[in-house]
């Protein structure tokens, strides 16, 4: 039934072209957008204060758990900055479920629950890890150049700080999973 009602309510907010109705509440210009997405990424960055501790816990390799238990460490401060980006535009921080970083969150748990403690399923906590750091530096990048476009000049000084850390924390994923877990995780196929 669930299912069914999902389906109608979308029928009705897309009309025969195709083309979907906004709701009531829809950001109407570029800032309502920028603020909506400020929102987004706060309730994303505080979920992840609460998934990276589930990744480490189920780590093996003490680089992979350095690497989670060091970005912990910086999502604290970008939440801090977020806040601060938020004080810049003359805005309380408040958050608005996000939906993709849900179901990111949600894939890497399923992960966890499908592979057996080890490399390989240290190889799946990098996977999921760093689609998730891929979306943030998607997110980040996108309200930084909002951010600049309105001439909010602080603001993007301060997401680009947080960019530049999302796109370190991959770079870290991406060296712990070369070094050694990939590898490991590959002779597990041919034992």
């Amino acid at each position: 039934m669930e299912t069914k009602s999902k389906k109608q309510t979308t029928a009705k907010q897309t009309t025969k072209a195709g083309v979907t109705k906004p709701k009531s509440n829809a950001a109407s210009g570029l800032t309502e957008l920028f603020e909506d997405g400020l929102k987004d990424i706060y309730w994303a960055e505080k979920a992840l204060t609460k998934a990276i501790p589930l990744m480490a816990k189920n780590a093996t390799s003490p680089e992979l758990i350095d690497a989670l238990t060091s970005h912990l460490t910086e999502t604290e401060e970008q939440i801090a900055r977020l806040e601060q980006v938020f004080e810049s535009i003359g805005k309380k921080a408040s958050a608005k479920k996000c939906d993709a970083m849900e179901g990111l969150i949600e894939e890497g748990k399923g992960i966890l629950e499908e592979t057996e403690p080890g490399v390989v399923r240290d190889a799946g906590i990098i996977a999921a890890a760093q689609k998730i750091e891929h979306y943030e530096i998607a997110t980040y990048g996108t309200l930084r150049q909002f951010a600049e476009t309105l001439g909010l000049t602080d603001a993007a000084a301060l997401l680009e700080l947080t960019l530049d850390e999302e796109k370190g924390a991959d770079k870290k994923l991406t060296e712990v999973a070369v070094a050694a877990i990939n590898i490991e995780a590959a002779e597990e196929d041919e034992n």
